[in-house]
């Protein structure tokens, strides 16, 4: 991790769970880290779980990544600001719990591609030009889903696994297109297991899950391998998850 160390990370979705775990930890390692949320007092009070020292590399900023033109322009306030992105962590996530054949859930299903698809590609998006215009060699990483490899029985998941998938699919898009550039920009897809966050409060889950901080836990350990090591696909499940 020594070569982020003062670097600029924006992790979406940063203010609970996994991406509340990744912004902190993040932090901590020294990286100067961008906190995008809706609810942005939330990622402020992170900010007393941190010393005082990493607190001071955190920083709260309010963004709703289903919303472009609100992508767009907290993307240049980042750029304007912090000079530039070198670390995405794409982390912000919507589960609306229904069935897709259900009477008049247009506005549920629509609500999770814009967040889980659009809102990702799009952020990718604006962090890669930052990156290519400063000719960094930067990270960008998906948190994916063990749904993105395979549809789960379980009920009122809807367009969720849908969205996951496209995550897959568009992780490899990704890696092909930053290649072709001639880049040396990695591209990674963590894909959890079950994890104990908001997002699947609820659900009739009986056994017991991952905590954000193992999934954070992964992030470090992609960030922290060597410039010629690309950590494509990095699996995470909780022992004894039956899916």
């Amino acid at each position: 991790m020594d070569r982020w160390i003062g670097k600029v990370a924006v992790v979406t979705g940063a203010s609970s769970g996994i991406g509340a775990a990744i912004a902190k930890d993040l932090a901590s390692a020294g990286m100067i880290v961008i906190g995008l949320a809706r609810r942005v007092e939330r990622v402020e009070a992170l900010k007393k779980d941190l010393p005082k020292k990493a607190s001071g590399n955190l920083h709260a900023m309010k963004c709703d990544v289903s919303d472009e033109q609100n992508i767009l322009k907290t993307f240049k306030t980042i750029n304007e600001k912090f000079g530039g992105i070198d670390v995405l962590l794409n982390n912000a996530g919507i589960l609306r719990q229904t069935d897709l054949l259900e009477a008049g859930n247009s506005q549920m299903l629509k609500e999770v591609l814009d967040t889980n698809v659009m809102g990702l590609v799009i952020c990718s998006r604006e962090a890669f030009q930052s990156m290519k215009q400063r000719s960094v060699d930067g990270h960008i990483i998906h948190i994916n889903s063990i749904t993105g490899h395979h549809v789960v029985n379980f009920p009122k998941l809807s367009m969720y696994p849908a969205s996951k998938f496209a995550v897959t699919a568009i992780t490899e898009t990704m890696r092909n297109e930053l290649r072709t550039a001639e880049t040396k920009i990695k591209v990674t897809s963590i894909s959890p297991g079950a994890v104990k966050t908001e997002i699947i409060e609820g659900l009739p889950l009986d056994f017991q899950m991952l905590e954000p901080e193992d999934i954070s836990a992964g992030v470090l350990y992609v960030l922290g391998t060597p410039p010629r090591v690309q950590v494509h696909e990095l699996m995470i499940k909780p022992v004894g998850e039956p899916y």
